[in-house]
């Protein structure tokens, strides 16, 4: 953990996994199956599956086959995800403090699809942001950008002003190439050089001043 810091912005893009919900159980059980189909080592293929959408991941992991072959596969992978709900929980202080960002402008930009976030936030108890970016609203997988900035674009901010919550290298990296400060959740996030850092959502206090800014607390 970093030493207490204060943030301000004007919205707040938050990623699901690792961050909001805890599914690394079941993302380890369905990634080390297709390892394992795929005479690939599976330790190898977990340092890499984090925050990615699967096609991406298996883009890296197996270069060189058609990337229909890797859309197909996600498909059946998100599925297998889908119906396994074995092990997801919250992160602790997730709910507290998404009931602390009511009425505060904020989203969710996952890489998860609307199936599968949906069922993982309802699984670990979460309510869903109302302004929801998942696999089906972009063309490119973090690292790329674009999640992030569809985010702020929905909620009108510009990308200076928001602020990520992100665990994965993949993440980081996508919330700062959109131009956004980055706060990092867990030790996972640590590797990868957060603006700041937390171990879980218990360290963070979010409040509105009255002009559009938000306060946060981190730390």
């Amino acid at each position: 953990m970093t030493a207490t810091a204060v943030l301000t912005a004007r919205a707040l893009l938050l990623d699901m996994d690792g961050t909001l919900v805890n599914s690394d159980a079941v993302v380890e059980r369905i990634w080390r199956r297709w390892a394992d189909r795929h005479a690939l080592d599976g330790d190898e293929v977990m340092k890499v599956v984090h925050g990615r959408q699967g096609y991406a991941s298996m883009a890296l992991l197996l270069p060189g086959r058609p990337m229909e072959q890797n859309h197909a596969d996600n498909a059946r992978m998100l599925a297998e995800e889908t119906a396994d709900m074995d092990g997801v929980v919250a992160i602790p202080g997730a709910a507290e403090f998404l009931a602390s960002l009511h009425g505060l402008p904020h989203a969710l930009v996952t890489s998860a699809d609307v199936p599968l976030s949906t069922a993982r936030m309802a699984a670990a108890g979460l309510g869903l942001p109302d302004v929801r970016i998942t696999a089906e609203s972009v063309g490119a997988s973090k690292p790329d950008p674009e999640g992030f900035l569809k985010g702020a674009a929905e909620l009108g901010v510009a990308p200076a002003d928001c602020i990520v919550f992100e665990d994965s290298g993949a993440g980081i990296q996508a919330g700062r190439a959109a131009g956004m400060r980055v706060v990092g959740v867990g030790a996972r996030a640590g590797f990868h050089g957060p603006d700041a850092l937390v171990r879980d959502l218990t360290e963070v206090r979010v409040e509105g001043v009255g002009d559009g800014t938000l306060r946060v607390c981190v730390g």
